[in-house]
């Protein structure tokens, strides 16, 4: 009878161990948030910068984990959210006191808030995804050119409606706007035939940096000349010192843009914090606020100025700011397939 028992329960027992915790299945294990920079192609590669990289080809749900995960790019995606959120809230503000349907001269300073928040957006989507794949890493750098073109063109719409003097616009009106949306365009055109071809030094920079420079200096002109033509009435116009900040800010993110520094001084430093292009979306951010809030001062303040320069046509800036958008984002397609093709070719 014992034996008989004991014949039993060895053939149960193994049973009882199979489903002990040594049998059941292993827990899966914690992702590699980051790789060192030989682990990714060169397409990747930020200059001095040797870890912290986000391997390729995993799935969505992990490159949107890495929001709140310490990576390169991390300071990049935080730096421009924050912005879009505040500015959302800055929207808010505005709703509150502008009357924006019923007032035709309002209408461009929602484009410009509307086009700010569309390049933070932007470039914050672009740094958080870009690792996903060499196409994704192209086509979302893309999309953050034709935010680019779009906040490039609403600057220079703002300015030229709220910002500028009588005598300049008597100058300039009959091609500020067309020119400003050609220029958006031929930077969104360049920032991505620069990506696409990669072609390294002076040539690469100058096909992305120059037509953002021709845009710029058109765009800020109003601001200039209005500077330029009263540099004793900052006291008198709070505006004024805005435009002053706005511009300070710019340029000095444009000069963290075109140099990598601080971490071509501190090489392997700055993997996380420190590089060149997070203070350049720092700056980059102030300028912007710092022009929302001059705008929004001189819609309430230089009405007098600007509404008898904009009586006969108050609405003929929408085509043009529709064709820009609607011409960068052709762009920007057009070079996706491009890339999708070349890609194609490299894999046979």
């Amino acid at each position: 009878m014992a034996t008989a028992m004991a014949q039993k329960l060895s053939h149960f027992l193994p049973g009882l161990r199979q489903v002990g915790p040594e049998s059941r299945p292993s827990m899966q294990p914690e992702p590699v948030f980051t790789v060192d920079r030989a682990e990714v192609p060169p397409l990747f590669w930020k200059p001095y910068i040797y870890v912290g990289y986000r391997p390729l080809h995993q799935t969505w749900r992990f490159y949107f984990r890495t929001l709140f995960q310490q990576h390169n790019e991390a300071v990049n995606v935080w730096t421009h959210l924050l912005a879009a959120l505040v500015l959302l809230l800055r929207l808010a503000i505005f709703v509150a006191t502008v009357d924006f349907w019923g007032d035709p001269h309002a209408l461009p300073l929602f484009i410009i808030v509307f086009a700010s928040f569309t390049y933070l957006s932007f470039s914050a989507l672009a740094h958080l995804l870009q690792a996903k794949s060499e196409f994704w890493h192209y086509s979302f750098f893309f999309l953050d050119y034709v935010g680019v073109a779009v906040y490039q063109f609403g600057s220079a719409l703002a300015h030229f409606y709220y910002a500028i003097e009588p005598a300049w616009h008597a100058q300039v009106q009959a091609v500020f706007l067309p020119l400003a949306a050609f220029l958006a365009w031929l930077s969104c055109i360049g920032s991505c035939y620069s990506k696409y071809s990669q072609k390294p030094g002076l040539l690469g920079r100058t096909c992305q940096e120059m037509p953002s420079a021709l845009a710029y200096a058109l765009d800020i002109s109003p601001v200039a000349h209005r500077i330029l033509m009263s540099p004793n009435l900052a006291s008198d116009d709070p505006a004024l010192l805005y435009h002053k900040c706005q511009v300070i800010f710019f340029l000095l993110a444009a000069a963290f843009f075109s140099a990598c520094m601080p971490e071509r001084w501190f090489p392997g430093s700055c993997h996380i914090f420190g590089q060149g292009h997070q203070i350049f979306h720092v700056f980059l951010v102030l300028c912007t606020m710092a022009q929302l809030e001059a705008v929004g001062l001189d819609y309430e303040a230089r009405r007098p100025i600007y509404e008898p320069l904009h009586t006969r046509w108050p609405h003929n800036f929408c085509g043009l700011f529709l064709l820009t958008v609607g011409s960068s984002v052709l762009t920007a397609f057009l070079l996706s397939q491009l890339v999708r093709c070349k890609l194609k070719q490299k894999a046979k």
